[in-house]
């Protein structure tokens, strides 16, 4: 989801992209596509970073699922493994710059508590996972390399994520705030995650840990009375708790509760956000879709 608006945005702006993938021929890019089966087990194709300025890592399986044993290891092992291979493929040709994924998982449940990149890491196997992953890129800095670390929020896209999953009850006019809806849940939209990922990769002041969050962070009832609104749909239903439970085990977590993170550093570095506001997010993502 996020891999393709990047490619396309690099494109656009006319630079030279080559992407990695576990298997070219299903990776629909129009750009130089280099094959990398196995990221857990074997170092990344060095020649894949022969010439390149900077690397833009978005490598993980996606946490959200039913958090089996096994599905735990794929999410912990396809970035923790995947990314001390990605650095092991550049250690001959070292890129300038490494823009690294993380999460605002990072950061745990902290209720109304707001909670900027100064924050230290919280409990739980998301944040444990976010940790880890967040050591693994750090060591591309022993390199020389300058490293981002990107801990991204629920990003609002027309092309999946989040907000599909969503939309479906919400048509429907059974939508409405889950778990009571007291929780923050800290959104992005697609726009914005590629806007601050190229403005991280250019800009040679921006290191370590950002937030790539909205500035305006919501409730999980402000934000699906936004969603109904767009929509023009009701979305007064409440979703209990224990519903998400039954459905997801303990990967419900990340829906019922949540973190009020905020984008300080981008901010002070000055990236101007180019969809700030939630409304005008919603339209622009279900216009799209």
């Amino acid at each position: 989801m996020i891999g393709r608006s990047v490619v396309r945005a690099l494109v656009e702006r006319g630079d030279s992209v080559v992407a990695l993938s576990r298997d070219a021929s299903r990776a629909k890019l129009d750009v130089e596509v280099v094959e990398w089966r196995r990221p857990k087990e074997e170092p990344a194709p060095a020649a894949a970073f022969a010439g390149t300025d900077g690397v833009i890592h978005l490598l993980g399986e996606p946490i959200a699922q039913r958090w089996s044993d096994a599905a735990k290891r794929e999410i912990h092992d396809s970035r923790v493994l995947g990314t001390r291979n990605l650095i092991a493929g550049m250690r001959s040709e070292r890129p300038a710059v490494l823009v690294a994924q993380s999460g605002v998982g990072y950061y745990a449940p902290r209720g109304d508590e707001l909670v900027d990149e100064s924050a230290g890491p919280g409990d739980g196997f998301e944040a444990s996972v976010v940790v880890d992953w967040e050591a693994e890129s750090r060591a591309a800095a022993q390199l020389g390399m300058r490293v981002v670390l990107c801990r991204t929020g629920v990003v609002l896209s027309p092309s999946g994520g989040a907000l599909e999953k969503m939309l479906t009850p919400f048509k429907l006019g059974v939508g409405g705030p889950v778990a009571g809806g007291d929780q923050y849940l800290p959104w992005v939209h697609i726009d914005d995650v590629v806007g601050a990922l190229l403005f991280a990769l250019d800009d040679g002041a921006v290191e370590g840990p950002i937030n790539v969050t909205a500035p305006s962070p919501v409730t999980n009832r402000d934000f699906s009375k936004a969603l109904g609104h767009a929509l023009r749909r009701p979305a007064v239903l409440p979703v209990p708790g224990f519903a998400l439970r039954l459905l997801y085990g303990e990967m419900a977590t990340i829906v019922t509760t949540g973190v009020r993170a905020e984008p300080r550093r981008l901010r002070e570095l000055g990236y101007s956000f180019r969809r700030p506001e939630l409304a005008d997010a919603l339209e622009a993502t279900l216009s799209s879709s």
